[in-house]
């Protein structure tokens, strides 16, 4: 693999992204529900998108955290739900939509302590440690971590307790503000 010429150099201002901005789209912006590209879409490892392009907004994360809270509910999981956070921008931001989402729905939740990162294999890790030997009151996770090596693109990943959360279509985010 070739070195970078950017390697060892500050990024030059073209590749900076506006950190103040990006946080308020994720929380002012609101889908376009007449966008396709805009829906709520799990690929191979989660929700992915960037605020900036309307596809990983405040609203993204409520609607997808409210689906697992109903489909834990639905499913009888009672047991703790284990979230991570990485590095990157948005994953504070989106960390805090999702609990408030999860104590609205009286969802025991376990974060790292002193607002801490969290890798994925040690969520993983804990879910299945919680679990070894029982038969009830599972747990399952969920983390929030970089598609892109930057900050513009966000993904949510799910880790259910081998289970998925049904794909919810664009259509049932709900109205926007003043909608």
């Amino acid at each position: 693999m070739a070195i970078s010429p950017l390697a060892g150099h500050p990024a030059p201002e073209e590749m900076l992204v506006d950190l103040t901005r990006l946080e308020r789209e994720y929380f002012e912006r609101w889908p376009d529900l007449g966008d396709p590209n805009q829906l709520v879409s799990f690929g191979t490892s989660g929700h992915r998108g960037t605020p900036l392009s309307g596809t990983f907004t405040e609203a993204h994360i409520l609607t997808i955290t409210q689906a697992i809270c109903d489909y834990r509910r639905a499913q009888g999981t009672d047991g703790p739900l284990y979230m991570g956070k990485d590095t990157h921008a948005l994953s504070a931001p989106a960390q805090r939509t999702a609990l408030e989402v999860l104590a609205a729905n009286s969802v025991e939740t376990i974060i790292q302590s002193g607002d801490g990162v969290t890798p994925t294999p040690v969520i993983s890790r804990a879910i299945l440690v919680y679990n070894r030997g029982r038969k009830e009151h599972l747990a399952d996770g969920n983390r929030h971590h970089a598609v892109t090596q930057s900050a513009r693109g966000r993904r949510l990943q799910v880790q259910p307790d081998q289970r998925r959360p049904r794909r919810h279509r664009r259509d049932e985010v709900g109205p926007g503000p003043g909608q």
